[in-house]
């Protein structure tokens, strides 16, 4: 597992240092930072400027994680900034653990992938504003029998962009159950293929619609209607079913659009 050694969390109230701990529990080596005002315990480190703690950790860090206000980070960041390869990534959480916004740094830092790291760990949604990324549309869904290789995997989402029509640079990003979260040929294959892998909670993939094709094995196994179908539909917005469920070799793949325009 990697460590964040150079990852700062800075939050500002009790619902954000909930959040706070549970990215440290994911992230060995991340250093947490809540205001003063906010109880913490042993471990958490304490400031009471957000300006003068952001401008000493600023050059040294790979990453900072603000969980709060907008507002607060812009105005903690301002002076702080030097060049887009020389930054770290930033990103943004609500206190509420809705959204991770890839703040600063995006490309060249690291911080969309942060976002969407931050985003499964928290099954919140990931806001990536980088113009490459925000105009492709299409999402696919992946399931898979548990120690199917990542060989086989790459050659079912390769078929199934083929079936749909779809171009792997028009792919946004996998998705997946969170069941699946570290599956390893899953995880090895999103690598290979250099595509996000997006892990969707529980709760909103019981809400994936009448599109999805329900699969009595996976209601078995792990609770949820199907994971390929509703994985494709629930990470986007406004998103249509190019092509439903493809089950081959153990690997269940479903593309989707994301209706932008």
């Amino acid at each position: 597992m990697p460590t964040h050694k150079k990852t700062a969390v800075i939050t500002f109230s009790p619902q954000g240092l909930v959040l706070a701990r549970r990215l440290r529990t994911a992230w060995p080596g991340c250093a947490l930072f809540a205001h003063a005002a906010v109880p913490a315990p042993r471990g958490v480190k304490r400031f009471d400027r957000v300006r003068e703690l952001t401008t000493r950790l600023f050059p040294g860090m790979r990453a900072l994680v603000f969980i709060g206000a907008s507002g607060i980070a812009v105005r903690a960041l301002a002076g702080c900034l030097r060049d887009k390869h020389a930054d770290p990534a930033v990103v943004l959480v609500d206190a509420g653990g809705r959204f991770a916004v890839s703040l600063l740094s995006g490309h060249e830092g690291g911080a969309n992938a942060l976002a969407l790291d931050t985003a499964n760990i928290l099954g919140a949604e990931p806001v990536i504003s980088t113009t490459t990324e925000a105009v492709k549309t299409a999402i696919v869904g992946v399931g898979c029998r548990r120690g199917t290789p990542a060989g086989r995997i790459i050659a079912a989402i390769r078929r199934g962009l083929k079936l749909a029509d779809v171009a792997p640079n028009e792919v946004r990003w996998l998705a997946t159950a969170e069941a699946k979260r570290r599956e390893p040929g899953l995880l090895e294959a999103a690598r290979k293929l250099g595509l996000p892998l997006r892990i969707m909670p529980d709760w909103q993939m019981r809400r994936g619609g009448p599109e999805v094709t329900p699969s009595p094995f996976v209601k078995a196994a792990i609770n949820l209607p199907a994971v390929a179908e509703p994985a494709a539909l629930t990470a986007g917005r406004n998103t249509t079913l190019l092509l439903k469920r493809q089950a081959s070799n153990g690997v269940t793949v479903a593309v989707a659009r994301e209706n932008c325009w």
